[in-house]
């Protein structure tokens, strides 16, 4: 693992221009399938958090004055400079994540359906109108923008996440503040670049680096209107917590469990296929990943075989590609959680698990310092192991073996998360019941990830998600703005004359 005493520094975005940071604090950032330091990013200390704050306070002061239809048209601009410069992006994040570029690439496009939705916002903001509610008064209602708003992303999805968040945000007249995770901020300077190419005014769109100094400087803020987060469940607690203790709306999102449902009648090469899809696409590391295979028997074997044949033929590699070849699997993100990935398989083993196909020592010619971890299978995992009830965030695929669709159903909701769960069967009726009985937010029937489309909301149950709100779709709208209900009346000077209208009356206002 090399390291370089020239390796430039990332910084932050305030203002409408990058901004560097005099903290003297920094974080590396790594290329995770070389294991080599490519850069350095800032850590903002208290003056860069109050500094970058008051620029996106300032930018909202401009921007909530701008009218919808200047603010649609900036949002049409940054569609069209995104769709058309997203191979540009899918490289950056390939080289600070490591997944692999088409995987990079799907994640644009599922942020760029929240851009499209975010485009059409007019007929999401609008109010309401009740004429003559009682007699001569009209009541009706106005929808307006928070302010200054804060979003934390994950490391997982450094572009997709922000545009679950910022464009809506953004078109319903608030101004972001952006804290990106430190292990891949590049990303997210990109899109603040592309933001004021798109005619975006300065400071709103802010990008903060930093670590839980910077968090917390969002979490205390008075300025600050809400958070929006997408993490692990401690995290996403923490936030939820404190922020709502100071008085912010909060959407925090945190981790999964996800179980995939194998009923004797389903298409076992179909689920063999989408388990692998599911269970190793981006290395495991997806909050929607499927960690666990609860196969009602007699399945188990025969599933079991089909996937391990699938993996024997996954190529795993550097993220970018060799000779134009681009491999199934990239690396972990970090070293520290590759080895946390391998202890759960230790763990595994040693609560009694089968080891099908280990990935632990995994190594990739020519990137022997490369964060890799095999695709790894486990068969007969108990339920009891921390293997089975804790996220692991990596390639390890679980197998548990149920008699029937009541006790796969049981495990399923008696887990602490809720986030997504499927169920893979030809029965229709079988289908129809789990969708009801389930406890989880996102269900996906013969679908294994069911990440819902941007006009739906995202969001789970349970420990998956704190707060109210769901993200993007109308739950995102309605975050992102608060509701003003006025009651108006306006006197007529010929019915004031004759003393129709006015007079005294103490007591509650009652429509008569």
């Amino acid at each position: 693992m090399s390291t370089s005493s020239e390796n430039r520094v990332i910084g932050h975005w305030i203002a409408g221009a990058h901004r560097a940071s005099t903290s003297g604090r920094t974080a590396p950032v790594y290329n995770p399938a070389t294991g080599s330091v490519q850069a350095e990013v800032a850590l903002a200390d208290q003056a860069e958090i109050d500094e970058a704050i008051a620029a996106a306070e300032a930018g909202f002061r401009v921007w909530s004055g701008f009218s919808i239809a200047k603010r649609q048209t900036v949002l049409f601009a940054f569609r069209e400079l995104l769709n058309a410069r997203k191979q540009e992006l899918a490289h950056i994040i390939t080289a600070e994540h490591g997944k692999v570029v088409s995987d990079a690439m799907g994640e644009i496009l599922r942020g760029q359906e929240v851009v499209e939705l975010a485009t059409g916002f007019p007929h999401l903001i609008k109010g309401a109108y009740s004429e003559n509610a009682s007699t001569g008064i009209d009541v009706y209602s106005i929808k307006q923008p928070l302010g200054v708003v804060g979003v934390i992303s994950p490391f997982n999805f450094p572009v997709m996440v922000p545009l679950w968040f910022a464009p809506i945000a953004i078109a319903a007249g608030n101004a972001v503040v952006l804290k990106p995770s430190e292990k891949d901020p590049s990303a997210a300077l990109w899109l603040a670049e592309l933001w004021a190419e798109a005619g975006l005014p300065a400071g709103v769109f802010t990008v903060l680096q930093g670590d839980k100094l910077a968090v917390d400087g969002l979490l205390h803020s008075p300025v600050v209107q809400s958070i929006s987060f997408v993490g692990s469940t401690p995290i996403a607690q923490y936030i939820y917590e404190t922020a709502s203790r100071n008085g912010k709306r909060v959407q925090a999102l945190g981790g999964a469990k996800n179980h995939m449902l194998v009923l004797p009648d389903a298409d076992l090469d179909l689920v063999a296929d989408q388990a692998v899809n599911a269970g190793f696409g981006a290395a495991g590391e997806r909050c929607m990943a499927i960690s666990v295979v609860l196969a009602v028997e007699p399945v188990a074997d025969e599933l079991i075989a089909k996937v391990t044949e699938r993996i024997a033929k996954l190529r795993i590699g550097n993220g970018a590609g060799q000779d134009g070849v681009e491999p199934d699997m990239g690396p972990l993100i970090t070293d520290v959680h590759r080895d946390k990935v391998s202890s759960y398989v230790d763990i595994a083993e040693a609560d009694g698990a089968t080891v099908v196909v280990d990935g632990r020592g995994f190594t990739v010619a020519g990137h022997e310092d490369g964060f890799f971890f095999g695709p790894t299978l486990l068969d007969h995992v108990p339920t009891s192991s921390k293997a089975y009830t804790e996220e692991i965030f990596g390639p390890v695929l679980s197998v548990v073996r149920v008699a029937s669709y009541d006790e796969g159903l049981a495990l399923i909701n008696s887990g602490e998360f809720g986030n997504g769960t499927a169920i893979f069967t030809n029965d229709g009726g079988a289908a129809r019941r789990f969708q009801s009985e389930v406890q989880v937010g996102m269900i996906g029937i013969n679908v294994p990830i069911p990440v819902p489309v941007a006009y739906h909301s995202f969001g789970g149950w349970k420990k998956s998600l704190f707060g109210d709100a769901k993200a993007y779709g109308v739950h995102g709208f309605d975050f992102f703005t608060r509701e003003k209900a006025i009651t108006s009346r306006w006197l007529d000077p010929a019915t004031r004359a004759l003393g129709d209208q006015g007079g005294i009356n103490l007591g509650f206002p009652q429509n008569t």
